[in-house]
């Protein structure tokens, strides 16, 4: 095993410590701190059964965080580790974890500046826990130990033992990979990572995770059950919920939808007689039934839609549209509202 880091030791690193430790790769977590993390490609620090007891960790780079005064280090293991557990406890079993350590003999008692792979040796008991890391230690791999276990007893069970804990991390601006675990906040406006099936970025201001790009919102409608009654002339009539049902619907962060009525409308009692489809908003935006927003036709029937733009609604708000009908006179003749659909398309 050859583990190298960059600006560790005090007598100077190599030129090949400078060329295979990932200096530069640098996602900031806070003002001071660096995001530390394994660096994407290949197959970064693989675990392979090396023995009954004894497990293999593979080559890879990786970016340790001490605390905020000691920084983040730049890690490369270049050539694969051998690490061998101890045995099991004698009735609980124990998780112990495989981690990349740093030891700064300015910032810690061993007396060291070294870098290594190491087990980090957790505690038997009934509900076995991951050992807490240390600082500078970024968790590789978990291994629970069966009680007993050891090289005369077949060992581990590599197979169900192993628990991969590598989570990674990327240069400033850069998209963070998915890796163990995807519980965590982004730490500036604009922070990208990859969930495993796409791209979220950060969203500051409403503290969560977004996919980008968003998501369109599908158009959502409704369609009129029964026709109108026409039983009521010269004023707009609300369609009851059974008869045309509402529609509700969450305003995007535009505040932007397109709203469209269709269907069929007549009246031809008169010269003058006119007929209406409409609808009206209630909730975080109102609007009344009127010329504004409806489909009519006057002494003759029309079949069409009406498709208006409304802006400057609250996003997130909640809006309901309920459809309504309007008749100036009913002498029978053709005096009908029917075959409505009312839709709202959202403005991304």
């Amino acid at each position: 095993m050859s583990v190298r880091s960059a600006w560790l030791l005090p007598n100077g690193q190599t030129r090949e410590d400078t060329r295979l430790t990932p200096v530069g790769t640098y996602a900031p977590e806070s003002e001071m701190r660096t995001r530390d993390g394994v660096i994407a490609g290949g197959a970064p620090f693989a675990a392979t059964s090396a023995g009954a007891m004894s497990l293999q960790i593979g080559v890879g780079r990786a970016l340790v965080q001490g605390t905020d005064a000691q920084g983040a280090y730049p890690v490369s293991v270049d050539a694969p580790a051998v690490l061998t557990f101890t045995d099991g406890e004698a009735q609980f079993a124990r998780i112990d974890s495989v981690a990349v350590r740093v030891y700064d003999q300015l910032f810690d008692q061993a007396g060291q500046n070294l870098a290594t792979v190491e087990i980090i040796r957790g505690t038997g008991s009934a509900t076995p826990t991951a050992p807490s890391m240390p600082s500078a230690c970024l968790r590789l791999w978990d291994v629970t130990v069966p009680p007993g276990a050891s090289a005369g007893t077949g060992g581990i069970p590599w197979a169900s033992a192993l628990g991969d804990r590598r989570r990674f991390t990327s240069a400033y601006g850069g998209i963070i990979p998915r890796g163990y675990g995807l519980a965590f906040t982004g730490t500036y406006d604009g922070q990208y990572r990859d969930n495993g099936t796409g791209l979220e970025r950060w969203n500051a201001a409403a503290g969560a995770w977004q996919a980008y790009p968003p998501t369109p919102a599908r158009p959502i409608s409704t369609k009129q059950v029964t026709a109108a009654p026409v039983n009521q002339s010269g004023a707009f009539v609300d369609f009851t919920a059974a008869a045309w049902p509402r529609i509700t619907f969450t305003v995007p962060p535009s505040g932007a939808v397109f709203v469209t009525v269709g269907g069929q409308v007549s009246n031809r009692s008169t010269a003058a007689s006119t007929a209406w489809m409409t609808w009206r908003a209630t909730g975080a935006y109102t609007e009344a039934h009127g010329v504004l927003n409806g489909l009519s036709a006057q002494a003759g029937r029309v079949i069409g839609t009406r498709r208006v733009y409304r802006d400057g609604l609250t996003p997130g708000g909640q809006v309901t549209l309920i459809p309504g009908w309007n008749i100036s006179s009913n002498a029978g003749t053709d005096v009908f509202v029917t075959d409505g659909q009312l839709t709202v398309e959202f403005v991304q």
